[in-house]
């Protein structure tokens, strides 16, 4: 897959939609702005800087601006609300970033509350133009999480640059929902909206695409590690990827450890 050819085939959200389906009756979706209370599901939305994630937001919320900072943190954070069928969600709007393998503070946020606050749906917003160099930051969440919905943003973008996306191969090849979409237009939203009800309520199994380790030697060890930080912090998610993390050098994840605090490491959800 380059970023010049994605496909010779395209499959758009559609641009009228079909007033039967109940996918496309926006009239499902009540925006609840700051109002995040009383939520059945947590929905998080990460993805490179400059991908439309905002835009995303903005328009499941209807907010404009960033509503506070993250916890002990400098970094803004947006969280606001909204229903569709009748089911409340608190979505938060996490530090664009590149990578989850935290050289900043704004990897570091994103890459805590994935792996240790377990949001019930993380959708991750991609470029359709930098499709390939976007899909790095959705695979190593897919490493983390099962409950993924990839959203593909500037579809519209990459048309006029004559790239096309073959959505139903890229979903089998992910083993996750892929939502195509020009978020600014509106294009997409109802698609979105679906896949993350579908996602968060379990009816959408997903099979997450990931990648096996290539050289046996690291597999050994962490096969060696992962009880040994099951024994030392009970109850802790994803214990296969701190241990991936330990053996990279991750110097935030091995402070925490040294220091006991790595059980703690999920940001609040309560604003600052």
């Amino acid at each position: 897959m380059t970023e010049q050819t994605l496909s010779p085939n395209i499959t758009a959200a559609p641009s009228t939609h079909c007033a039967t389906c109940s996918i496309y009756n926006n009239a499902q979706l009540v925006k609840l702005g700051v109002d995040a209370s009383g939520y059945d599901y947590v929905v998080a939305l990460a993805g490179n800087p400059n991908t439309g994630k905002s835009t995303v937001f903005n328009a499941l919320t209807g907010l404009r601006q960033h509503t506070g900072n993250w916890s002990g943190k400098t970094v803004a954070r947006a969280e606001g609300g909204f229903r569709f069928r009748d089911q409340r969600y608190k979505l938060l709007d996490l530090p664009g970033t590149y990578s989850l393998l935290s050289t900043s503070t704004d990897e570091e946020v994103a890459r805590d509350f994935l792996l240790f606050g377990r949001p019930d749906v993380t959708v991750v917003v991609l470029d359709a133009t930098r499709l390939e160099r976007n899909l790095n930051l959705a695979l190593q969440v897919l490493a983390i999480t099962d409950r993924v919905v990839i959203a593909v943003n500037l579809i519209d973008e990459a048309q006029r640059h004559g790239m096309t996306l073959d959505v139903r191969s890229l979903t089998r090849d992910l083993g996750v929902p892929v939502v195509p979409m020009a978020a600014r237009r509106g294009q997409g939203i109802p698609e979105l909206l679906a896949a993350i009800a579908e996602v968060a309520s379990g009816a959408y199994l997903t099979r997450p695409r990931r990648l096996p380790l290539r050289d046996p030697s690291v597999e050994q060890a962490v096969s060696a590690l992962v009880p040994q930080i099951e024994a030392a912090f009970p109850g802790l998610p994803n214990v296969r990827w701190v241990a991936l993390r330990l053996i990279d050098g991750d110097a935030s994840i091995t402070q925490a450890v040294r220091d006991g605090t790595l059980g703690a490491l999920a940001p609040t959800m309560a604003l600052a």
